[in-house]
Order: structure tokens, then C-alpha cells, then sequence
């Protein structure tokens, strides 16, 4: 991180691999750029991480990507460390902190269309184990999104195995807001 200006704060591996294959798609080298890619491993360390790398530590420029859910925890953190107070979702923006709805893997799923993930899972090699899922009295019934969705959070590594291949399946023109804002950002 000698070069380093800038550090992107992600929950997981699966958002910075996301994050990474879709600079890669626009052209862009992130580390050449000196923006570093940091999973915390959890929304829960974001106060030990600004306080690493933003104003109380090495000052450096800050953004990041959360889920809705954890969007209090960021905020908070930010205020925490002096860069701003009563932090809305477009101050959060502003800073270059993007939230997710519900998260990542949904942002995708609503982006690419059921359709579409389904034919990762099948080109992955999942699509019999995702079929399962379905047939499950919990999940019968229930929406192919929610599904989808569940199936990415169930099953070791499985949301850092697809972000990457859900992200070269995008078009484009609909990558997700929050990807999208962030790299703008960058």
C-alpha cells in the first residue's frame, strides 16, 4: 500500500472480487491507479479500519460498498471520525460510501435477471444443486429471485465464487447503482 490513496472498505472478498472484475471490464487498474481494495471481513470492523486508514490513521481517501443493513454502522463510523455529522444516504455517497439493497448478490440478481443467473449457476456447474434448493419446503414457492439469492449465501464461498462471473455476465449499461456510483467515485 506504499503508492496507496485511496482505500475502498468492502464487507467481503465476494464485494472487492466484484468490485475488482467489473474495473477490469471498464479498463481499469485500480492498484496501478493507487486505490486499494480492503475486505474487513464484516461490516462490524469499519470503525477499526477508518480509524486505520482515514483521518485518525493515515489519512488517506476513503469509499466502500454495504449492505443496507449495515449502513448504520458505516454512518456512524464516518461521523466517528470527523467526516460529517447526521450523514444521510447522498452525504454517504458523497464521501464515496455506496449501500447496497439488501446486498450485493442482490443487487445482481436484479440486475442480470433471474434468467441470466440461472445460466451462471448452469455454466458453473450448480444449476442441479440450485434445482434442490427449490424443491425444499422453505424455498418451494418462494420467488426464483429470493431463491437465487438464497443460494448465493448458502454454500462455503459460494458468493466470492459468483461475484466475479455474475459481474462478466452484466451488460454494461445495468450494472448496479452502488457498483456503479463507486467506481465513478474511484
Amino acid at each position: 500500500m506504499n503508492h496507496t490513496h485511496t482505500v475502498v472498505l468492502v464487507e467481503g472478498i465476494s464485494d472487492e472480487s466484484a468490485i475488482k472484475a467489473l474495473a477490469e471490464r471498464r479498463g481499469r487498474n485500480l492498484a496501478a491507479e493507487g486505490i486499494s481494495l480492503v475486505a474487513m471481513g464484516g461490516a462490524t470492523n469499519i470503525w477499526t479500519y477508518i480509524g486505520k486508514f482515514g483521518p485518525p490513521g493515515r489519512n488517506l481517501r476513503l469509499a466502500g460498498l454495504c449492505d443496507a443493513g449495515e449502513e448504520g454502522a458505516f454512518r456512524r463510523s464516518l461521523e466517528r471520525a470527523g467526516l460529517g455529522s447526521n450523514l444521510n444516504r447522498s452525504d454517504l455517497e458523497a464521501l464515496g460510501f455506496f449501500v447496497c439493497v439488501a446486498d450485493l448478490e442482490d443487487e445482481l440478481i436484479r440486475a442480470l435477471g433471474t434468467a441470466t443467473v440461472e445460466r451462471v449457476v448452469d455454466a458453473e456447474g450448480e444449476l442441479r444443486s440450485f434445482r434442490t434448493l427449490q424443491k425444499q419446503p422453505t424455498w418451494r414457492g418462494r420467488s426464483a429471485h429470493d431463491q437465487l439469492r438464497r443460494f448465493m449465501g448458502s454454500g462455503s464461498g459460494r458468493k466470492i465464487r459468483y461475484s466475479g462471473p455474475l459481474v462478466a455476465a452484466l451488460e454494461l449499461d445495468r450494472v448496479p447503482r452502488p457498483l456503479d456510483g463507486l467506481l465513478a467515485h474511484l
